[in-house]
């Protein structure tokens, strides 16, 4: 009787595991399928570009060509330009970035410390959240000139606001039974802050992560389109003055790639976090 019981048993696992089997396979199999028809698109565009460019639907000299662009990727690498270009925005972003969190973590934790100072200045930080940050970017250039400082304090003007209502929103959302819990264990407010809220709002912060590498990047190029010598956001306004539009798209074309990288890396921190935390 046992041994039947064993018998089916294993049979179950069996069927389980196979069920199992078969439900990863079909999103291994979706995955694949997704990612196809994503780079089917992306050849199928760069192909009709290239297409319309030669047979002259569009002016190449003003949309350029996948062809052209590639040509003016070889040659500004033969004499480093690129990089360089490349080199100072990607200094400038991570600097911006860095800096965006930092000052975003410890202002909404100093209005969670104090509710006072948190309803003087909450109104302020909205105004300036929604303010046009391309707006402040001519009057830092007459009070800092035109550098690099400039260029980081606008980037960190389009995300620093927002990050900061949003890790203060998380840490006022914060379950108030396990604040009391720690306060009933004798633990103050540092250890409330290292053992809930911070580790009870990591997705939050992450998530933020991932929205601010975008908006410092953004904010960089802002920047360079008005205080700068070098960088990909000084090439695209300065190549688009001079016709060379070559320079231009791509330009856009590696912004787009940074863009992606950066967020990947974002991502992969977060699956490291994740099981570490978990």
């Amino acid at each position: 009787m046992e041994a039947n019981k064993k018998r089916n048993s294993g049979k179950k696992n069996l069927v389980v595991s196979q069920s199992q089997q078969i439900y990863l396979e079909g999103i291994r199999n979706e995955k694949v399928r997704v990612n196809c028809v994503r780079l089917l698109i992306l050849v199928l565009f760069v192909a009709l570009w290239e297409v319309c460019a030669r047979t002259g639907v569009i002016n190449d000299f003003i949309f350029s060509s996948p062809s052209r662009i590639v040509k003016c990727f070889v040659s500004m690498c033969a004499d480093g330009s690129l990089f360089r270009h490349m080199w100072v925005t990607l200094y400038e972003t991570f600097i911006s970035f860095f800096l965006v969190i930092g000052v975003g973590l410890v202002a909404a934790v100093l209005m969670w410390l104090s509710r006072s100072f948190s309803k003087i200045i909450e109104p302020y930080i909205v105004v300036l959240n929604s303010l046009p940050k391309s707006a402040l970017a001519p009057i830092l250039i007459v009070w800092l000139g035109n550098n690099i400082r400039t260029i980081i304090i606008s980037a960190i003007s389009v995300a620093v606001f927002g990050t900061i209502l949003t890790l203060y929103t998380g840490f006022m959302e914060m379950d108030p039974d396990k604040i009391k819990l720690i306060k009933t264990l004798g633990g103050n407010r540092f250890h409330v802050l290292t053992k809930v809220l911070i580790p009870g709002n990591l997705a939050v912060i992450l998530n933020t992560m991932k929205v601010n590498m975008g908006l410092s990047l953004v904010g960089v190029i802002i920047g360079e389109f008005l205080a700068a010598n070098e960088g990909l956001g000084y090439l695209i306004i300065y190549g688009s003055q001079v016709f060379k539009l070559d320079w231009v798209m791509l330009s856009i074309i590696i912004l787009c790639i940074m863009a992606t990288v950066l967020y990947q890396l974002i991502n992969i921190l977060e699956r490291v976090l994740g099981r570490r935390y978990s």
